[in-house]
């Protein structure tokens, strides 16, 4: 017997707004799609946040035995700079700024998601479409929907009928939006004289000129909109119905509306069962944000190289900060939020290190049943991490008692105990033991980051000779120093 058989999981659900039994399309099987990064940039925390979210939701449901396809697309073209329809393509933006080809930014960008990604332990999903490899797949999409009569074309764009659609269907079910209210507080902005709605958005593009990311269709060269490669990849990897759609909070209006409107223009129903939005992460009481300075990197994170955190912090000290406030809620980001987090993983680590050395007696004193089936209450209640947190500090409690001998457990259920507490920390959370090639590595980053402190501030004082020779010690031993406008980086080689 599967877990999942005897542990009932609720999920709230953002459609209803309320949590839900959970009950998968297939017996024992789910289908999740989740909306990854956009590829013209360093993966920033707040992005972080939201994966590491799902790969908690994803690690669950396989601890339960659920068999799970996990989808999780890269956006490679299609993403303008305001989220809608008008403006220059992020991605072909960055690579007219650096003189590289779109792909090249693609490539450079999605292998740094990747890498934070595993550093984060993130587990990897079990298709990571491309929204450039589904072109084909999002113009038969589009097809569908002008057949149906939910979109027309204009100039050599596609656009979705907003207006069409809401006579019959409700633009706005995920949201809460009115469509009334949001036709009233539309604003004029250029290019929209297009549209036959403000609301309306595009289906596909039509490429001017300059635009360097193009592709031929019924309609003209052109690209696809944001919002229907999403459509197009979730369904063809999951079926026209499937389980669970995740995202940040700042997707569910207009992206996920948008999709949810595609699919019932395009195959006459609603997607998804389950949508579930993960909440962002502020920084020192403020939105995240490069523009403003208010913004940490993971990797600066790692390093220490910043001006925000007092040291550098591991991944699984950051990870397990995450894990300590609910996927729903706004996490802020501080010093002394990361300090304390470090503490407590710190603690959580030391236990199981003394867990290993107790000895089993011939009674319990101790109910680990009940204390067991609490860490799966808390998981069943819609993934509530920080609740199983305190339940695992409790079971830290219960170690030391064991190890100062003032309480006592068999030995069934000292290794009940020891396999629970390995499960939830690991598997589900999924921290890791920081082992003593890690502490080690950890030294050399620090007294790295230190000489480029030191050269940085040579550089400063015009002391060319001493920055020189630090890089070319380094360089001397394998340790080469990138500069760039975003500061140091070294690679060991």
């Amino acid at each position: 017997m599967q877990l999942y058989q005897n542990q009932s999981l609720k999920i709230y659900n953002t459609l209803s707004g309320d949590k839900e039994t959970f009950t998968p399309l297939h017996e024992g099987a789910v289908g999740m799609y989740v909306c990854g990064p956009t590829v013209y940039s360093n993966v920033h925390l707040g992005n972080c946040r939201t994966f590491i979210s799902f790969d908690l939701v994803f690690r669950y449901l396989k601890h339960l035995g659920y068999k799970v396809r996990y989808v999780r697309n890269i956006t490679d073209v299609g993403h303008m700079e305001d989220d809608g329809d008008e403006g220059e393509d992020k991605i072909a933006k960055k690579a007219r700024l650096e003189k590289l080809e779109p792909m090249e930014i693609v490539q450079q960008y999605s292998v740094d998601f990747h890498q934070i990604m595993e550093l984060f332990n993130a587990l990897p999903p079990s298709i990571e479409p491309t929204a450039t490899g589904h072109i084909i797949e999002q113009i038969e999409t589009i097809r569908q929907i002008l057949d149906n009569g939910y979109a027309y074309e204009s100039n050599g764009s596609v656009y979705f009928d907003v207006v069409k659609y809401n006579e019959s269907h409700n633009y706005g079910i995920l949201s809460g939006r009115n469509l009334d209210d949001m036709l009233a507080n539309s604003r004029e902005l250029a290019g929209q004289e297009q549209k036959r709605n403000p609301a309306d958005f595009a289906l596909w593009k039509k490429a001017e000129p300059e635009h360097i990311m193009r592709w031929p269709s019924p309609w003209g060269d052109g690209f696809p909109g944001w919002h229907l490669e999403c459509t197009s990849m979730s369904t063809k990897y999951l079926g026209n119905k499937f389980d669970i759609h995740g995202g940040g909070m700042d997707l569910k209006f207009p992206h996920h509306e948008c999709e949810i409107a595609q699919n019932e223009a395009c195959k006459g129903s609603a997607p998804v069962n389950y949508w579930l939005h993960a909440n962002m992460l502020t920084l020192n009481g403020k939105k995240m944000a490069k523009s403003t300075g208010n913004n940490i990197l993971p990797r600066e994170l790692f390093s220490g190289n910043n001006d925000k955190l007092e040291k550098a912090f591991t991944p699984s000290v950051v990870r397990f900060f995450m894990m300590q406030a609910h996927y729903r809620s706004i996490l802020d980001f501080s010093n002394d939020a990361i300090v304390a987090a470090e503490k407590g993983y710190n603690r959580l680590m030391e236990a199981m290190d003394k867990l290993e050395g107790i000895a089993p007696s011939a009674t319990s004193s101790l109910n680990i049943a009940a204390w067991k089936q609490l860490c799966y209450d808390a998981m069943n209640d819609d993934f509530n991490s920080p609740i199983l947190i305190s339940h695992l500090f409790e079971a830290v409690r219960y170690i030391n008692l064991l190890k100062e001998g003032k309480e006592t457990l068999t030995a069934a259920d000292l290794e009940n105990l020891s396999r629970t507490l390995h499960a939830f920390i690991y598997d589900v959370l999924g921290l890791k033991g920081e082992s003593d090639a890690e502490s080690s590595n950890d030294k050399l980053e620090g007294v790295v980051n230190m000489l480029i402190g030191m050269r940085n501030e040579a550089r400063a004082n015009k002391d060319f000779a001493l920055s020189d020779q630090i890089r070319n010690r380094l360089g001397e031993i394998g340790i080469e120093l990138k500069d760039s406008k975003e500061g140091t980086t070294f690679s060991i080689n």
